[in-house]
């Protein structure tokens, strides 16, 4: 298969670390991979603002740069759920959107559904506790929410469970927001800041050891929590963990 390996601005300017980690769990499944290096932002951050002009060319060229190939595959479930759920409202007549849209896929998503590997290689000897983020809960359905009451795959723990030794928390709010919710956190901080520290209190009772998440952007705004009140916590992107990091 062809995969175009789009990574998120957060990622590329302040976690790297992720982007690489995401490079090496597609190699060790053996899927193929390219990193256009043309690729821009997919307009998120403008569209979640108001400025959706803005974000128009964006996502134009979003879908000019991935049309080419089979998968596009991203370790990020909110720049995902933008690309299949809101640039219909930004670019609604421009050639292979549908197309684009029905073949891009956040990391753990693609695994599950695609790879669909019998076990990992890795191993990671550590309690997790499992944050799902918004936007992969209620948008790109990668586990149950509390409200809907209807049974599901939760596709992120499915696929950290192959990983060898690993351990979860278990939460009382599994499907609690952390407060982020992009330019909220800033308009809005303390609100923001006081459910981000209700979510974190929550994994401190659990025994929450590492916090892991689809989406780097959460756990950002979780970690500054953490360290600002120095909790016995780590961070991780489960692309991280699924590349065997300690």
């Amino acid at each position: 298969m062809s995969v175009g390996l789009f990574i998120p601005c957060y990622v590329d300017q302040l976690y790297p670390n992720v982007g690489i980690a995401t490079v090496r769990v597609l190699e060790s499944l053996g899927v193929a991979h390219d990193f256009p290096v043309t690729q821009t932002c997919c307009g998120q951050p403008m569209a979640n603002t108001g400025c959706f002009e803005d974000a128009v060319p964006l996502a134009k060229r979003f879908v000019e740069i991935f049309s080419q190939y089979e998968y596009v595959v991203a370790p990020s479930g909110s720049c995902v759920a933008m690309v299949r759920h809101h640039f219909d409202q930004l670019i609604p007549d421009t050639p292979g959107l549908a197309e684009v849209k029905a073949k891009t896929f956040e990391l753990c998503e693609f695994i599950h559904d695609v790879v669909k590997p019998d076990s990992l290689t890795v191993a990671f000897d550590k309690q997790v506790g499992l944050h799902q983020s918004c936007h992969g809960l209620r948008e790109l359905r990668l586990g149950t929410c509390s409200e809907r009451m209807c049974d599901g795959d939760d596709k992120i723990r499915n696929v950290l469970n192959k990983v060898n030794g690993i351990r979860f928390s278990e939460l009382k709010r599994s499907d609690e927001c952390c407060g982020f919710g992009g330019t909220f956190a800033v308009t809005e901080d303390a609100v923001s800041v006081m459910m981000g520290e209700d979510r974190l209190r929550d994994h401190l009772d659990a025994g929450t050891e590492v916090l892991t998440a689809g989406d780097m952007s959460c756990l950002m705004h979780l970690e500054g929590i953490i360290k600002r009140h120095k909790y016995p916590i780590d961070v991780m992107h489960v692309s991280e963990i699924l590349a065997g990091d300690l």
